[in-house]
């Protein structure tokens, strides 16, 4: 569910991100400009690491299409995050399979081991996680993919998340 922020801080696109736009924007028909929606979206997300109601008005009023048909497509899609995230997204598949064989001991694991519910930020600003829906491995289950480069971990075990979660501090 789409949350207004309790205080709207401005957004300024850089020129930077602008130009970027504009070079999406221009592999379509004139007129067409609401087809650039989606990579423009991904590219505001990697900038501020999620879409404040702020963001996606500027992207509308930039593409010159209704802010309702930003929040639409952004709601829609589970890889845009409409609240602050974590750097890293721990992303666990909680559909049918991957419950059979664990999720959910997946993600109180996860919670635990985070000490932060799901969709919520991890005081260092590193983690947060949530269940999702089908992530297509449903033979390797229980299976989560990290965000943003989205890369999946298969056969998950108390343990694995563990060492995943190290490793990913390690990193920063």
């Amino acid at each position: 569910m789409l949350r207004v922020e309790e205080t709207q801080v401005p957004v300024e696109f850089s020129q930077e991100l602008i130009n970027k736009f504009d070079e999406i924007v221009a592999r379509y028909p004139a007129g067409k400009q609401k087809s650039a929606l989606l990579p423009v979206l991904h590219l505001v997300q990697a900038e501020y690491q999620w879409l404040s109601s702020a963001a996606m008005d500027k992207v509308a009023e930039y593409l010159q299409i209704k802010p309702i048909e930003v929040y639409e497509v952004a709601s829609f899609y589970s890889m845009y995050f409409l609240r602050p995230s974590g750097k890293y997204v721990l992303e666990v598949c909680r559909t049918g399979p991957c419950a059979l064989v664990g999720a959910e001991k997946i993600m109180d694991h996860i919670e635990q081991a985070l000490g932060v519910k799901e969709g919520e930020v991890t005081a260092d600003g590193l983690f947060s996680w949530r269940g999702v829906e089908c992530l297509a491995a449903c033979g390797f289950g229980p299976v989560l993919q990290i965000g943003p480069e989205y890369t999946f971990y298969e056969n998950l075990t108390n343990e694995s998340v563990n060492n995943l979660i190290e490793d990913l501090k390690k990193k920063g």
